[in-house]
């Protein structure tokens, strides 16, 4: 899977320039739409909705990430299991595939979309309220972000270390043998994790510790006002349209 399934496009847009509270609020609704109402009618809605947010995002088609072959396989030996149940199981079993599919993709337009560096203001300012509560809000927001922007890294790491252990020589069948390459990938990807961690950790201190992540100046604008009104007439119109279905 591409690394720039976690990577923003660096394109100028509408979608871009958009507050990514505003983004994250989007796809929170969609979500919700789906979960209740996950029919085939409102599926194929919100596909359309998102395929429009790409083109308007002038995302390139290679922005795509290419999935590998297990995951089809996967995928086709789940259908295969619901034939013996039915043609409604397997219906059932492609609708809710579709319905993951479609949550990822909402998700991945914002990673598409938005700098990393604003995801942690954008959390902490929609989570403002739960400070009332004593709800370490700064913190939670802090772990997204740092999660989101070290994932590519770890992707990168994982892709070069197996490229790295496809040249190691092997020494005979004994050797195939006694190394197990999924533990021997594992295990260095743990060890190059912990050293990107301390590396990661010791700069946000040199730079002011982690409140500084939540520190940026953060707010809608009145574009993201209309890009959310359409996000709500989009979710309004998928309801109507269970209700016509």
């Amino acid at each position: 899977m591409s690394t720039v399934l976690f990577r923003e496009v660096p394109v100028s847009s509408p979608v871009h320039r958009l507050w990514a509270g505003t983004k994250i609020i989007g796809v929170f609704l969609v979500s919700l739409v789906l979960m209740f109402l996950p029919t085939w009618p409102v599926l194929g809605l919100m596909v359309v909705f998102l395929i429009a947010i790409g083109v308007l995002a002038e995302l390139p088609l290679s922005t795509l990430p290419r999935l590998p072959w297990w995951f089809w396989a996967m995928l086709g030996i789940g259908a295969l299991l619901n034939v013996p149940i039915g043609a409604d199981a397997v219906l059932r079993y492609i609708n809710v595939t579709v319905f993951g599919l479609v949550l990822l993709a909402a998700s991945f337009l914002i990673a598409w979309t938005t700098p990393m560096g604003d995801i942690a203001p954008a959390l902490a300012k929609l989570g403002a309220p739960l400070r009332k509560l004593r709800v370490p809000v700064d913190e939670w927001a802090v772990v997204i972000a740092l999660t989101l922007r070290g994932l590519p890294l770890l992707l990168e790491e994982i892709r070069v270390l197996r490229a790295a252990r496809r040249l190691r020589p092997h020494e005979g069948l004994l050797y195939r043998a006694a190394v197990n390459p999924l533990v021997d990938i594992l295990t260095a990807a743990m060890a190059v994790s912990s050293r990107r961690a301390t590396e990661l950790g010791e700069a946000i201190t040199a730079r002011g510790g982690t409140g500084q992540l939540t520190a940026r100046p953060s707010a809608p604008g009145r574009n993201d006002a209309i890009g959310l009104t359409v996000v709500i007439a989009v979710c309004v119109g998928a309801v109507v349209l269970d209700l016509l279905t």
